[in-house]
């Protein structure tokens, strides 16, 4: 009884906090994110007032949180919709990786943290947080803007590309041979295809069987699929955020709008948690030694996602303000990088704090980076224009009036 009574303590005074921050946020004009990350970080392992008798409880409201939040961008889009942005994006899907890979396994080899460690934090700084960048879109009401496809493309490009990073990952971390690595490969593809066949060839009989007039029975049933598929998914090497995702992809039609009003509520609620629970695992006396390499790879990485973004919005044809709201929506880090990190601290154990720092870095700066990076751009346009501007040639000088002919001998006899 006294342990309940704690953790409902607890939980009341996190909820209670979280609205009192998401309404300061919402007066002030910014995305609460920050508030909730800071919150977690002052009350986590090592703050002010560590919360112990609430944490597992808020580490599955995390998960809960993010597999919600990728339901509700999945019931956005249809299959088709899908479908043709992987087809449409791929090239963009690649530029993601060379420009936002490469510098996390560069700045392993310059630490001496070797190959393996490498491939780790090239994946750190590589895959956005599609929770934090959801959660984003939704805050600022851009769920329908022109850039919006473009920026889900290559989400779910990243997405789906860890299903197939994670087993190698696993692997080298593992030491495993190259036939265990393959066939561990080889089950999450499976996973992710067979879920996607589903989703093309069969959605409207899934919306069909999920249908209920009854808003009770449609939320069980929507909400115990999706945790259900996402469960199985992340069981076969696949993120559970992935397996949400193509469950939403799955529904359409008024299936789609009605389990979106209903479930709207409930991720606002986990999302939130999710946010806290990343701030409670990271400990602020690890930030400060690894402070500077962290901000560093942060700067590039947030400049080589705006420039990522540039370009894909650019080749879907998207305006230039379109194209610099693209590149700031894709700046966050967070889920997938903390995952990967947790994953290689056993081979090299300084990669641990140095991520930490830099996904914190980036998942506060990321929600900033999404509302301000085409305001600034726009103010800065016009002064990149004169700075850049060749100067006028000087203007010529003006001829000179040719002189009077002087009259001739003939001239003057005839006169």
């Amino acid at each position: 009884m006294h342990d309940t009574t704690e953790l409902l303590i607890e939980l009341g005074a996190i909820i209670l906090g979280l609205g009192i921050l998401g309404r300061l946020a919402g007066r002030v004009g910014f995305s609460p994110i920050p508030l909730y990350l800071l919150a977690g970080l002052a009350f986590g392992h090592g703050g002010l007032l560590p919360l112990n008798a609430s944490e597992e409880f808020v580490s599955t409201g995390a998960e809960i949180g993010v597999i919600l939040l990728l339901l509700l961008l999945g019931l956005e889009y249809s299959a088709s919709e899908l479908v043709t942005n992987l087809k449409t994006q791929y090239p963009s899907g690649l530029v993601d990786f060379a420009l936002n890979a490469v510098p996390g396994a560069v700045a392993a080899l310059v630490l001496g943290w070797g190959p393996v460690a490498a491939v780790a934090l090239a994946g750190v700084t590589w895959i956005s947080s599609s929770g934090v960048i959801a959660k984003v879109l939704g805050d600022l009401g851009r769920l329908g803007n022109r850039e919006t496809p473009v920026i889900l493309g290559i989400l779910v490009i990243e997405d789906l590309a860890m299903a197939v990073y994670l087993p190698l990952l696993t692997a080298l971390l593992a030491g495993l041979s190259l036939a265990g690595g393959s066939l561990t490969l080889l089950i999450s593809l499976g996973t992710v295809g067979a879920v996607l066949y589903l989703a093309l060839r069969h959605g409207r009989l899934i919306s069909r069987a999920v249908s209920s007039d009854n808003p009770e029975m449609l939320l069980l049933v929507v909400l115990g699929l999706t945790v259900l598929v996402a469960g199985v998914a992340q069981q076969l090497q696949v993120s559970a955020a992935v397996g949400a995702f193509l469950v939403g992809i799955a529904l359409s039609g008024e299936v789609a709008e009605g389990a979106h009003h209903l479930l709207a509520p409930m991720r606002d609620l986990f999302a939130a948690v999710f946010f806290v629970f990343f701030g409670l695992n990271t400990v602020p006396a690890d930030i400060p030694p690894v402070l500077v390499p962290a901000l560093i790879l942060a700067v590039i990485t947030a400049c080589t996602k705006v420039a990522t973004g540039w370009y894909a919005a650019r080749r879907a044809g998207v305006k230039t303000a379109g194209r610099w709201r693209t590149g700031g929506t894709l700046v966050a880090r967070g889920e997938f990088s903390i995952v990967i990190a947790g994953l290689a601290v056993g081979v090299e154990p300084r990669i641990g704090p140095l991520a930490t720092a830099y996904v914190l870095i980036l998942v506060i700066l990321g929600p900033l980076a999404a509302r301000w990076t085409e305001p600034l751009a726009r103010r800065g346009t016009p002064l990149v224009r004169r700075i850049t501007r060749r100067p006028a040639p000087p203007a010529p000088a003006p001829a000179a009036p040719a002189p009077e002919p002087e009259p001739t001998d003939a001239a003057t006899a005839h006169g």
